[in-house]
C-alpha cells in the first residue's frame, strides 16, 4: 500500500530569511496525522537566504542528516567541527549526549536548498559523533545508492537505527527496484523531478508511506531524484 504526502500539503514556515516545508509536525506546524513515519521524525525542506542561517541551537539523542540539493551549507559544531556541505554531500550527525551547531548559508548571493532530516536512534546518550561525505552523480544515476546505513556497508555513513537510506536520479527509461524484507516499512521522498513509485506518479516535494510491499520499483523519471528509506515497521516514531 502506498500513502502519498502530497508536496503542497506540507506544513510550512516563511522568515525573511528561509522558507521551509515541513513533511511531518515541526516548530508551530503541527498535524496529529503527520507526526512522522516509523523512525522518521523530520523531514524539512529549507531554502536559505545568502548569508543567512540557523544560530547555534542544541540538540541531544536525534540522528539528524542534511542533503544538499543546490548550494553551499556551513557547518560549525561543539565537537570543533567546520565544514562545507555541498550539493552531492550527505552529512550525518549522532547528537547522543549533547551537542550546540549552526549552520548557516556559505554563499553570500546564491541560495542554499537543502533537506535535513531527523531520525530516532535506537540508543540513548551515545557519543556525538559526526559524518560527512561525498556521493556523486554517476553512483546515484539509474540506480539507488546506499548512502546511510547502521553498518556503514558500501562506504554509507553510519547510524544508530535500524534503517538504510537510498539516493538516486533517474530519467528517460531509467528505473530501479529495491526489495524489502519480510514486515519493513518504506518512506519515498522526491527530491527533484519527476517518477512513478510501484505505479503512481510523485513530483518534486511528495513524499510517500508505503506499507505491505515486498519492492518498490522506480520508473518514468523526469530529471528525478529521491530518497528511499526502508524502515521498521512503526507507524509513529518510538520514544
Amino acid at each position: 500500500m502506498l500513502e502519498v504526502r502530497a508536496a503542497n500539503r506540507r506544513g510550512i514556515a516563511n522568515l525573511d530569511w528561509l522558507f521551509s516545508r515541513h513533511t511531518f509536525s515541526f516548530g508551530h506546524y503541527y498535524d496529529p496525522r503527520q507526526s512522522g513515519f516509523s523512525d522518521l521524525l523530520v523531514i524539512n525542506e529549507d531554502i536559505v537566504q545568502a548569508g543567512k542561517g540557523f544560530a547555534t541551537h542544541p540538540h541531544r539523542d536525534m540522528e539528524i542528516f542534511t542533503y544538499v540539493i543546490d548550494g553551499a551549507l556551513e557547518h560549525k559544531d561543539s565537537m570543533g567541527t567546520g565544514s562545507v556541505i555541498e550539493t552531492g554531500d550527505v552529512q550525518l550527525m549522532s547528537a547522543g549526549t549533547g551537542i550546540t551547531h549552526s549552520e548557516f548559508n556559505h554563499s553570500q548571493t546564491e541560495l542554499v536548498h537543502f533537506l535535513q532530516i531527523w531520525l530516532v536512534p535506537d540508543k540513548k546518550a551515545v557519543q556525538p559523533r559526526y559524518q560527512q561525505t561525498h556521493f556523486n552523480q554517476a553512483e546515484k544515476q539509474g540506480r539507488l545508492r546506499l548512502i546511510i546505513s547502521p553498518d556503514a556497508a558500501d562506504g554509507a555513513l553510519s547510524l544508530h537505527q535500524d534503517a538504510r537510506v537510498y539516493a538516486g536520479c533517474f530519467d528517460a527509461d531509467q528505473q530501479a527496484r529495491l526489495a524489502l524484507a519480510d514486515n519493513r516499512y518504506a518512506y519515498v521522498q522526491v527530491v527533484r523531478g519527476s517518477l512513478t513509485v510501484n505505479g503512481t506518479p510523485l513530483n518534486a516535494g511528495d513524499g510517500a508511506r508505503i506499507r505491505n510491499e515486498r519492492q518498490i520499483d522506480l520508473k518514468q523519471g523526469r530529471n528525478a531524484e529521491v530518497l528511499v528509506f526502508d524502515l521498521r515497521p512503526h507507524e509513529l516514531p518510538a520514544d
